[in-house]
């Protein structure tokens, strides 16, 4: 894989690659990912592309972060002082929001697994203004935490008896929800869009260089 990847690198018609995941369990991810050319990283989770992201010069950005961060502007236009929680710090989805978020002044409280072992889960997610789930276990959240008039972004795909539900309970939390994406149906639709995004960015930057 690593021979393809490096081919694939050298060869000037490919514009963009993508390593689908997940890899056998015997092939290192992120191994791969770091032999990506960081102007090919379509999905943008190259750490270079992450790297950018912290120092507020972003290139291309994580797909789904992106797409999260285009449905919440359509809602908010000023983030100032609003009470953000993100649950989940993944590399490619919690800590590239938080960054963002921060970004536009926003509040930021990021929860995982050790919020959730003290305890504390549920008090954060109850004062979240702006909440957005990323864990991918689910409806972790309950309905009646939601805070009266939230903006619910649930980023989590789960397999359920048959069926596809998101980290949030969706049917109590809309009650509750100013706004409230559904699953399916909500953030994944523009996460494809964004893909192709970052590929006409790609493009962009490798026509202008020549």
């Amino acid at each position: 894989m690593l021979r393809k990847i490096e081919e694939l690198n050298s060869d000037s018609e490919i514009d963009g690659l993508i390593l689908l995941q997940p890899v056998p369990e015997h092939i290192s991810a992120q191994r791969l990912i770091l032999e990506i050319n960081s102007s090919k990283d379509v999905e943008g989770i190259h750490p270079y592309n992450l790297g950018r992201i912290l120092i507020s010069s972003p290139t291309v950005i994580p797909c789904t972060p992106a797409a999260v961060m285009y449905i919440l502007d359509k809602i908010i236009s000023d983030y100032t002082g609003k009470e953000v929680v993100i649950v989940g710090h993944s590399a490619i989805v919690g800590k590239p929001l938080a960054i963002s978020l921060l970004d536009r002044l926003a509040t930021v409280s990021v929860c995982h697994i050790g919020t959730s072992m003290a305890g504390n889960l549920k008090v954060h997610v109850e004062s979240a203004e702006i909440l957005i789930v990323a864990v991918g276990k689910a409806e972790l959240i309950k309905g009646e935490w939601i805070r009266e008039g939230a903006v619910v972004i649930d980023v989590g795909i789960n397999r359920v008896g048959g069926k596809i539900v998101g980290d949030v309970e969706f049917e109590k939390a809309k009650e509750r929800a100013g706004y409230i994406t559904p699953v399916p149906g909500g953030v994944g639709p523009l996460t494809n869009v964004f893909l192709f995004k970052n590929l006409l960015t790609i493009i962009k930057d490798k026509l202008e260089r020549r």
